[in-house]
C-alpha cells in the first residue's frame, strides 16, 4: 500500500512539473512581440570557447530549475488576468514574467560581442544574430566571426624617468625582455595586465603617489602578417596642471604612530609593532599597507582598522633618524587608528535532539574574552548540558541520557613556542590554540568520562588559497567508572569473540595523538588533506623502560593502555557551473586507518562510519557496512558498524528555484571496510577482488534555504544498491523500491561537501 501511495505521489509530481512547463505564456506576449525562450551562442571557429563571452549577451531566456524546466515561468502563467485577486498576485509574485525579445538589447549584444573579441586580438571580428520564430516564441542565435587573432611581435619600454628606470633596472629584469610578449595575442588583458604589474611593483618600492595612469601604449600594426609592435610608456611625475613633469617622488617611512579610542591603545605596544608590517625607514610599501590590514583583520580585539599617511614639508630639518636628505627628501608620517571590540560577550544557544526516535534537549552557555591579555588573546569557556528521554531498553532501568562538559579554549593570534626570532614572529601569521575539556556521558547501560587537551597551530596562505592545521598534541583520556550488570553481562563478559570491538571500546583508554591536515579552496575545486598518528612515542619509551604490559599484552601508561595507529584522509571537490542558477558538484573522499603495535583495532572515536546527512544519503548515520555485514542487534550494532577505512562518491545537480530556497538531486556511492577480519564483523573486510560489488548507492532530492550566513539543508534519499543482501530484489532496491525500508531523511547546516 505505502508503495502504491509513492508511486502515485511521484507520479503526480512529474505530472505537475510537466503541466508547469508546458503551461502557455501568450496570454502575457503582446501581439508583435515573442517570448525569448532560447538563446543560443557560438562560434564558426573550432577553437573559439564561445561560452567565455556569453556575460556580454544582455537578454537571455526565462530561468530554468536544473537547466531543463522553466517551472518559474510556468507559475507565473498559472495567474489570470484579474490582479483583484489574490491567488493571481501570488501566483505572478512567486512565479518570473516572460521575457520578451528586445531588438536594441540584441544589438547591443552584438556590439559588445564583438568589441570583446577585439579586446582579445581578435580585430577583425564580427557577430551575426538569427532568430527563429515559433508562434510567440523566438530562438535567437548568436554566431561569432573571430577571424585570425593579431599576435604581439616586439614589445619594448620607454621609461621617461631616469629614477624610475634605476628601480626597475635593480628590482626587475622583465622590462629588458622584449621576447617575454612575442607571439602572445594582442589583447587588453595582457597590456593592463603589464601596467598592474609595474604599478604595484614601484607601489612597493617607494612610489606612493605612483599610479597605471602614468603607463600608456603606442602600438604599430602589420596587416600583412597580423603582428603588433607594442611600446609601453612610463611617463614622469605631474603633481598638477601648473607643474612641469618631473622625477616621480620615492617616500620613506618617517614615523609610525598607533591611536585608540579616548588615547588608550587597545593592545600592547609590541603585539602593535609586531602586527604592523609597515615601519620606520623602510620605503613605503603598497603590499605592507595591505598586510597591516589583513594582520589586524585577523586580531579578534580589533573592530576597526585605519590607515592613513601624511607628506612631511620638504622644509622640515632632518629627523632623529637621519632619513630626510637631499638623496631621499620624501618621506611620510604613518598613523594606524584602532577600534577595538566589546571584549567580553557570554553567549546561551538552545537547541533540540532527535536521536533514533528518542527526544531531547540540550543548551550551551559561553563565555569569551576576546583580549585576556591586551595582546587579543580569545578565552572561551563553554557550558553544555544535554538531556534525552531513552525508552525501549530491555533489561535496563528506565534511565534517561545526560550530558554535561565544559570546553575551555585559549587562542594565541600568533606562533607560540620558545626560541623563536622576533623576525619570525612577525612574518609569521599563525596562530597557537590550547583547548582543555571535561565530558561526562551518563547512560542506562554505562556511564562515560572523556578528558581532552589539545595544543595545535593554525596558519593560511591567501595568495595560494591553502590553510593548514597541526596538532603538536592531541590527548584524550576515555575512562569508563561505570557499566551496568546486563551490559556487561551481554556484551563485555561473554566468552565469544563477537564483542572483542565492545570489550576493546568500553575499556580505559589513552590516545596521544599528532596530526597535521592542508586545505586548498577555490571557486572551482577543493582539495583536504589529514594525517595523524598516535602512540608511537610512548610505544618507544614503553620498549625503553618496559613498561608493565596488562592482560591483552598491551603496554600501559599509569594502568590504562594507549592506542597507537596511523591515519590517512582525503577529499577532494570540484564544481562545475553549468550556468548562473545550476551547477554539478562532484565529490570524492576516501580514508584509512591502520592500528599496529600496541593496538589490534582503532578506537571507536577513529573509527569510519557511513550513512547520514554527508555521506550516503540512503542510508541513517551508522546503519550501513562495513562490507556486506548486516547488523542484527540495533540496539548496540552501531559499534560494530565502523570500520578502518571508507570511500565515499557523490554527484550533486544544484540549482537556485527562488527567493533563497534551492534545489538538488543527487546520487551517493560508497561504503566502508575492515582492514583486518574480525570475527564479529562477517563480511567486513576489504578485498580488491569484491569491494567494488560492496558498493552501496543512493539517490534522492534535496531542498535547501540559504540565508546567506548559513544554509539550511532537508534531503530525501533513497536507497539504490543495498550490499546486505543477497537476494536480487533486496539488494537492487532501486528496481523494487520499498518506503519503510529504502527511505531516509535527513536535515543539517551546511552543504555536504
Amino acid at each position: 500500500m505505502i508503495t502504491h501511495i509513492r508511486n502515485y505521489s511521484l507520479a503526480a509530481i512529474v505530472l505537475l512539473a510537466l503541466l508547469l512547463q508546458a503551461c502557455s505564456a501568450s496570454k502575457f506576449v503582446p501581439d508583435g512581440e515573442h517570448l525569448l525562450d532560447k538563446v543560443v551562442l557560438k562560434s564558426d571557429v573550432k577553437d573559439f570557447d564561445a561560452s567565455q563571452l556569453a556575460p556580454y549577451i544582455r537578454q537571455q531566456g526565462n530561468s530554468k530549475w536544473f537547466s531543463a524546466l522553466k517551472i518559474p515561468l510556468g507559475t507565473y502563467s498559472l495567474a489570470g488576468e484579474d490582479t483583484t485577486k489574490w491567488i493571481n498576485r501570488t501566483l505572478k509574485k512567486i512565479g518570473e514574467k516572460p521575457v520578451l525579445f528586445d531588438t536594441l538589447q540584441a544589438r547591443l549584444s552584438c556590439e559588445d560581442l564583438q568589441l570583446a573579441m577585439r579586446n582579445m586580438g581578435y580585430m577583425n571580428s564580427s557577430v551575426t544574430l538569427d532568430t527563429y520564430k515559433k508562434g510567440k516564441k523566438l530562438m535567437a542565435v548568436y554566431t561569432l566571426h573571430p577571424g585570425t587573432p593579431y599576435r604581439i611581435g616586439r614589445f619594448s619600454y620607454d621609461i621617461q624617468d631616469e629614477k624610475v628606470g634605476e628601480v626597475l633596472d635593480s628590482l626587475d629584469t622583465n622590462h629588458l625582455d622584449d621576447q617575454r610578449f612575442t607571439g602572445k595575442l594582442f589583447s587588453v588583458n595582457a597590456l593592463d595586465g603589464e601596467r598592474k604589474r609595474v604599478t604595484k611593483l614601484l607601489n612597493d618600492n617607494g612610489f606612493y603617489r605612483f599610479h597605471k595612469d602614468y603607463i600608456s601604449y603606442s602600438a604599430t600594426a602589420d596587416t600583412l602578417g597580423q603582428t603588433v609592435d607594442v611600446t609601453l610608456h612610463l611617463r614622469p611625475f605631474s603633481g598638477s596642471n601648473a607643474e612641469l613633469p618631473q622625477p616621480h617622488p620615492r617616500y620613506t617611512i618617517r614615523h609610525v604612530a598607533f591611536s585608540g579610542e579616548d588615547g588608550r591603545l587597545p593592545l600592547r605596544r609590541k603585539v602593535l609593532e609586531n602586527s604592523s608590517a609597515i615601519e620606520e625607514g623602510k620605503f613605503f610599501s603598497i603590499s605592507d599597507l595591505q598586510s597591516t590590514y589583513n594582520r589586524f583583520g585577523r586580531l579578534g580585539a580589533i573592530r576597526y582598522t585605519n590607515i592613513r599617511f601624511s607628506e612631511v614639508a620638504d622644509s622640515l630639518p632632518s629627523d632623529t633618524l637621519g632619513l630626510f636628505t637631499a638623496d631621499n627628501p620624501h618621506m611620510l608620517d604613518c598613523n594606524i587608528q584602532l577600534l577595538p571590540h566589546k571584549p567580553n560577550t557570554i553567549t546561551f544557544l538552545p537547541e533540540g535532539t532527535n536521536t533514533a526516535g528518542n527526544l531531547g534537549a540540550a543548551a550551551s552557555l559561553t563565555y569569551q574574552n576576546r583580549n585576556l591579555f591586551r595582546g587579543s588573546e580569545q578565552l572561551s569557556v563553554q557550558l553544555r548540558a544535554a538531556f534525552e528521554a531513552i525508552t525501549g531498553l530491555e533489561g535496563y532501568e528506565n534511565h534517561d541520557y545526560e550530558e554535561y562538559g565544559i570546553e575551555t579554549k585559549l587562542l594565541f593570534p600568533r606562533f607560540v613556542a620558545p626560541f623563536l626570532s622576533r623576525s619570525f614572529t612577525k612574518r609569521s601569521t599563525a596562530s597557537s590554540e590550547l583547548a582543555l575539556s571535561w565530558n561526562f556521558q551518563n547512560r542506562p547501560e554505562f556511564h562515560r568520562r572523556v578528558f581532552s587537551a589539545t595544543w595545535r597551530y593554525k596558519w593560511s596562505n591567501a595568495s595560494r588559497n591553502t590553510a593548514y592545521n597541526f596538532d603538536l598534541l592531541d590527548l584524550d583520556y576515555i575512562y569508563m567508572p561505570w557499566v551496568s550488570a546486563t551490559f556487561k553481562h551481554d556484551y563485555i563478559d561473554v566468552a565469544s569473540s563477537r564483542n572483542a570491538i565492545l570489550r576493546y571500546n568500553y575499556e580505559d583508554l589513552l590516545i596521544t595523538k599528532i596530526g597535521f591536515s592542508l586545505t586548498y579552496s577555490d571557486a572551482t575545486k577543493a582539495i583536504r588533506a589529514n594525517a595523524e598518528t598516535s602512540g608511537n612515542v610512548l610505544n618507544a619509551m614503553s620498549r625503553v623502560f618496559d613498561f608493565e604490559k596488562n592482560s591483552n599484552s598491551q603496554y600501559t601508561l599509569f594502568n590504562i593502555a594507549y592506542a597507537q595507529y596511523v591515519k590517512l584522509d582525503f577529499a577532494y571537490t570540484h564544481i562545475f557551473h553549468i550556468d548562473d542558477a545550476s551547477q554539478l558538484v562532484m565529490h570524492g573522499a576516501m580514508g584509512v586507518a591502520y592500528p599496529y603495535g600496541n593496538s589490534t583495532m582503532l578506537p571507536f572515536e577513529k573509527r569510519y562510519f557511513a550513512g547520514g546527512a554527508n555521506s550516503l544519503r540512503g542510508w541513517s548515520v551508522r546503519e550501513l557496512g562495513p562490507g556486506t555485514f548486516r547488523g542484527t542487534d540495533g540496539r548496540i550494532d552501531f559499534i560494530n558498524q565502523t570500520g578502518d577505512m571508507k570511500l565515499d562518491l557523490s554527484m550533486e545537480y544544484r540549482s537556485k528555484l527562488f527567493w533563497k530556497f534551492s534545489g538538488a538531486a543527487f546520487v551517493d556511492a560508497g561504503n566502508i571496510w575492515t582492514l583486518r577480519n574480525y570475527p564479529d564483523q562477517e563480511g567486513g573486510q576489504f578485498k580488491f577482488n569484491k569491494f567494488y560489488r560492496q558498493l552501496a548507492a543512493s539517490y534522492g532530492l534535496g531542498l535547501r534555504l540559504n540565508f546567506d550566513y548559513f544554509i539550511l539543508r532537508m534531503d530525501m534519499g533513497m536507497k539504490a544498491v543495498n550490499p546486505d543482501y543477497d537476494t536480487s530484489r533486496d539488494h537492487f532496491p532501486i528496481f523494487h523500491p520499498r518506503l519503510s525500508r529504502d527511505f531516509a531523511f535527513h536535515f543539517a547546516v551546511g552543504l555536504p561537501f
